[in-house]
């Protein structure tokens, strides 16, 4: 048995492009949906909602230049930042950095017949910095940045063209980085897709009675691209490792009554298994063919999908752990409050933070026991983290005991689920660096271990500062684990 966490762990952080790059109109980038949403000034944070986009906000967006308004085409500067901020990171001891490459740089038009140079160029020194400090990259293909032009021209993952168009993107990338980038991603939190569809699947709904179907329709055509990007990394690099990924909602039954046990059952096929049981057992598990059934959703597949996903699962499984939920066969009796994405059923026994999201370690525990056991590939935990309220004190100094503590409680029940048996190898908390937040776009929801000097609204002097969690993930990485 492992009783600590293993010699060769990757320890590190995850950011996306479309949160901290910036530089949105600069090097022949197109816009992205993160770039058409809005910041929400609403002053209440537990109210604040995710606004699905429309075809109206992406044209009223195209027309205005607005980075105030839009926050994430500014991001952190990243684009231009990278440097300072990646021996940051080294100063830390980052083992691997999770990262995306922004679609919309690489194919500006989304289907030219060449990849624009400048992007794969930044890409390759943001990669190079890395490998400078020793510090294993991983990519993520595609991370809520669904290019507009996808939109536009064919409608998003609905059409089946984009198939061979990400395909042709995972070409280039793959080639390019041959040697220097192992671990990628294909989509991230893959099942976002069906809560989350414009940032995802960029499948617009236009009021169709068939909404849902599209989704699906679409959601099929990208475990397809999965399967087919994850041969091709393999025959490009045999070295390449290609994982899945979802955001784990773990849920658990709100009384021992056997009804509520059977809806948690029922929740967590179609929340999680049925995107991980594609992704890495390859079919269609016989609850997502019932719950099709019972939506009238029919599924257009040509005669070898089945076989490409059967064929080509992925290598590792990656998940995102922020808060877990509850469900009841009565859930109208059950208080709500705001979760990742979307609104939860509250656990009475958990606390939260100041944006409602419930805070629970031992579900992190729970959940990689129950991932392991089902699929016996390894675990890689690719975002945990929480958002806080920070102060950056007179004398530039932040203080976040908070952070600490959340942070250390997770990573006790991840050394306890190393315990148990389950294979995890690496651990990327979400925004080591503070970003601008994916669901309503405000800089204030801080999740990092370092500060950065914005506001809201853009202003400030955008330098970095090192919180205390800082030296105490430092001391973390430096230890494996065995001083939290």
């Amino acid at each position: 048995m492992k009783h600590t966490f293993p010699e060769n762990f990757l320890w590190g952080g995850a950011l996306s492009a479309c949160q901290a790059e910036g530089a949105y109109n600069e090097d022949g980038k197109t816009l992205t949906v993160a770039d058409v949403m809005k910041f929400d000034p609403t002053k209440d944070r537990k109210s604040k909602k995710h606004v699905e986009i429309t075809m109206e906000m992406i044209e009223e967006a195209k027309k205005d230049p607005d980075t105030i308004k839009y926050p994430k085409r500014r991001g952190i500067d990243f684009y231009h930042t990278y440097k300072e901020d990646i021996a940051l990171l080294a100063e830390m001891g980052f083992k691997v950095f999770r990262y995306s490459i922004s679609w919309a740089r690489v194919f500006p038009n989304g289907d030219d017949a060449k990849p624009n140079e400048k992007a794969l160029q930044f890409y390759d020194r943001l990669i190079d910095e890395c490998l400078k400090y020793n510090i294993e990259p991983l990519i993520t293909i595609s991370h809520f940045d669904m290019p507009v032009v996808l939109i536009e021209k064919f409608g998003g993952w609905y059409n089946r063209k984009l198939i061979d168009l990400y395909l042709n993107y995972c070409n280039v990338i793959f080639n390019r980085y041959k040697g220097k980038v192992k671990y990628w991603v294909t989509f991230n939190e893959i099942n976002m897709s069906v809560r989350k569809s414009v940032k995802t699947l960029g499948i617009v709904n236009q009021g169709e009675d068939n909404y849902k179907e599209k989704v699906y329709q679409g959601l099929h055509h990208q475990f397809v691209a999965a399967a087919k990007a994850t041969k091709l990394a393999h025959e490009i690099d045999p070295d390449n490792k290609i994982g899945s990924m979802v955001a784990f909602f773990t849920t658990y039954a709100y009384t021992c009554k056997p009804e509520d046990a059977l809806q948690t059952h029922f929740d967590n096929q179609m929340k999680n298994l049925f995107f991980l049981d594609v992704l890495n057992k390859g079919e269609y598990p016989y609850y997502a063919k019932t719950f099709f059934d019972k939506n009238n959703i029919h599924i257009r597949m040509e005669k070898d999908d089945l076989d490409w996903i059967k064929s080509h699962p992925a290598d590792f499984v990656g998940m995102s752990y922020y808060n877990s939920t509850v469900a009841s066969s009565n859930p109208e009796k059950l208080e709500m409050t705001s979760g990742n994405v979307h609104s939860v059923h509250k656990n009475p026994y958990l606390p939260h933070n100041e944006w409602g999201w419930q805070i629970d370690p031992i579900g992190l525990r729970y959940t990689l026991n129950f991932v392991y056991d089902r699929y016996e590939l390894p675990v890689f935990i690719l975002e945990n983290s929480s958002g806080f309220l920070d102060t950056l004190n007179e004398d530039k100094t932040v203080h976040d005991p908070y952070r600490i503590d959340f942070l250390r409680k997770h990573i006790e029940q991840m050394k306890l689920a190393i315990e148990d048996g389950v294979n995890v190898i690496g651990y990327t908390m979400w925004g080591p660096i503070d970003i601008i937040s994916s669901g309503i776009s405000e800089m204030e929801k801080r999740y990092g271990f370092i500060y950065v000097d914005q506001d809201n609204y853009g202003n400030g002097s955008k330098k970095r500062y090192k919180k205390d969690s800082f030296y105490w993930y430092q001391n973390v990485i430096k230890t494996n684990g065995e001083e939290l």
